[in-house]
């Protein structure tokens, strides 16, 4: 056997584990799910595969407006996540000094706990009568009610997912040269300008792949309206999660999965066609 081909050998035995595992805990589940989506019956008779695609407009019609509130809610706790972890990032990157490690530590502290441990801790947070309720009382931002809001919802989003958005723009920052931000400043440009030029653009990398880790898990997420929210703020996620485990309606649960990663994948696509491009090509100009 020649080199290059051992070579290439070698290269196919290192992805098998990955395409094995890929194939078992992915594509199956996802072919068992696509046949499911197209079964009828109910859980004491079975479901049997009748090719019933009235599963999926049944789902997108009569659950549209779960959808809308979920793709909603998931791009306000982003556009949320992104006001507050960028200048975060920015400085623990170019700012912080000795304290970055420090920083950093608190930044992905709360992965020490279970998202359900963090969500109902928010729940206490926010509960009437807290001292967070009361101040925004004070400042006339709450009628005393913060809990089964809209509000509470988008809030536990935001900071379950915060660290998502945080780490990758750090990353980015991190590897900035800050001989560049210097050069900047020598061309008399100020600090917006060139924060604008410089700074920003060799970010976008670590932006766009904030934007995605955050929206992706956002916009499927059930628990923060389970703790946090109310029947008025349901979001898809809550849907397919009573379908599943109350209801028993399995097909109309897996057509409603299957909408909902199509739908996010179109929203992913669109976003990176607008902005992942530009980054991937300044982040290949580097």
């Amino acid at each position: 056997m020649s080199s290059s081909s051992r070579r290439g050998l070698t290269g196919y035995l290192l992805l098998a584990p990955g395409l094995l595992w890929l194939i078992i805990f992915f594509v199956l589940p996802m072919y068992y799910m696509g046949q499911m989506s197209l079964r009828s019956g109910t859980l004491l008779t079975g479901f049997e595969l009748t090719w019933d695609f009235s599963n999926y407009t049944d789902a997108i019609t009569t659950f549209d407006t779960q959808f809308i509130r979920a793709f909603v809610y998931a791009g306000t706790a982003t556009l949320l996540a992104l006001l507050i972890g960028y200048p975060l990032a920015y400085f623990i990157a170019l700012r912080s000094g000795r304290w970055k490690n420090l920083l950093l530590f608190a930044v992905i502290a709360p992965f020490f706990t279970t998202y359900l441990i963090r969500t109902v801790a928010w729940k206490t947070i926010l509960s009437d009568g807290s001292p967070v309720v009361d101040v925004l009382t004070f400042l006339h931002l709450s009628d005393g009610q913060v809990l089964a809001t809209s509000g509470a919802v988008i809030a536990g989003l935001t900071y379950n997912f915060l660290p998502f958005m945080v780490l990758p723009i750090y990353a980015s920052l991190e590897r900035l040269d800050t001989r560049l931000i210097e050069a900047g400043k020598d061309l008399y440009a100020n600090g917006v300008t060139t924060f604008r030029k410089v700074t920003l653009p060799l970010s976008m990398p670590g932006v766009v792949a904030g934007v995605l880790l955050t929206f992706i898990p956002a916009a499927g997420d059930y628990v923060n309206v389970e703790f946090l929210g109310g029947t008025s703020q349901a979001m898809i996620g809550n849907v397919i999660q009573q379908q599943y485990l109350v209801v028993n309606n399995y097909p109309t649960a897996a057509a409603l999965s299957f909408v909902l990663m199509t739908l996010i994948l179109v929203a992913v696509g669109i976003y990176i066609k607008f902005a992942g491009t530009e980054a991937l090509m300044d982040e290949e100009a580097r």
